[in-house]
């Protein structure tokens, strides 16, 4: 926490929690912001005027919500647990703030209204599958904090211990750049890792949505095992990309006439780089639907 700014943003988060006899739960990512200066810098990040419409996933009790509503044309704000919900209701009411969209449900199970731009203090864990389903969306820009460990496995570079299903999908889609980081002091309760504020901004000359789908799938059966030979991790995973059995699926990959595509299946799954990716799904996707 940094001055007295940042110590009243945390009293009053206190104070609200204590009032409504809520108790925090980590195990659920109920992890808050206490930090008005990180906040506030979260909020600039965003680069908000009236014609955004901002998405907020996992609001808690209003502490990025209230802020981005201040500045933002519109908030789509979705949390799942209801008291908290509740307690955000009602401090919107008592700002009179009325530009905002709450919405209490699971924020995977819901589709979500237009919007243009994400800024929000994700609930840990859930980070991985919101940030796919951000990709099945259009949107100018996402401010986005995370896990310090998940932030680096987003840009992990081929052939290291970063690179993942993670980096390899955000690959084609979005540039991601490294804004700051968040101490674990910065929260209540206090989380075990540091976190790590993100931006992602969409790519311009991005692949089909066909394309994607069948690299999607691909991606995901290659890096559920990620130390195997690509071979082996396709026939293992085969159920992600095609209906064929375990021994269907040999026969089609032993008859493999391309020297290329043979080469690509010696190779580890973790040297094998997005545009590689792409051109092999692309290729057994036409061999395994035959």
């Amino acid at each position: 926490m940094n001055g007295e700014s940042s110590q009243s943003l945390s009293r009053t988060t206190k104070d609200i929690l204590n009032r409504h006899g809520i108790k925090l739960n980590r195990n659920l990512g109920q992890n808050y912001l206490i930090d008005k200066n990180k906040r506030d810098q979260i909020i600039e990040f965003g680069d908000l005027n009236k014609d955004d419409v901002v998405l907020e996933i996992g609001t808690g009790i209003g502490t990025l919500t209230l802020e981005l509503a201040r500045k933002a044309g519109k908030v789509i704000a979705i949390e799942q647990d209801t008291n908290i919900a509740n307690i955000l209701k009602e401090r919107l009411e008592k700002e009179k703030i009325d530009n905002v969209e709450l919405i209490n449900d699971d924020a995977l199970n819901v589709d979500f209204p237009s919007f243009n731009k994400i800024v929000s203090n994700l609930p840990y864990q859930i980070s991985s599958p919101i940030t796919f389903k951000f990709l099945d969306y259009d949107f100018d820009l996402a401010i986005l904090m995370y896990q310090k460990e998940f932030a680096r496995r987003m840009n992990g570079t081929v052939g290291s211990k970063d690179y993942s299903r993670l980096s390899a999908m955000l690959y084609f889609k979005c540039d991601v750049s490294t804004l700051t980081d968040v101490s674990s002091e910065s929260f209540i309760p206090k989380p075990k890792i540091d976190s790590t504020v993100v931006r992602l901004t969409p790519k311009e000359n991005r692949i089909s949505d066909d394309d994607f789908r069948v690299y999607s799938n691909y991606t995901k059966a290659l890096f559920q095992h990620r130390n195997k030979k690509i071979r082996n991790a396709l026939i293992d995973s085969r159920h992600v990309i095609c209906s064929l059995d375990k021994k269907e699926m040999k026969e089609k990959i032993n008859n493999i006439k391309s020297d290329e595509l043979k080469e690509y299946l010696k190779l580890r799954v973790i040297a094998i780089k997005p545009e590689e990716i792409l051109f092999l799904s692309k290729e057994l996707n036409s061999i395994l639907s035959e």
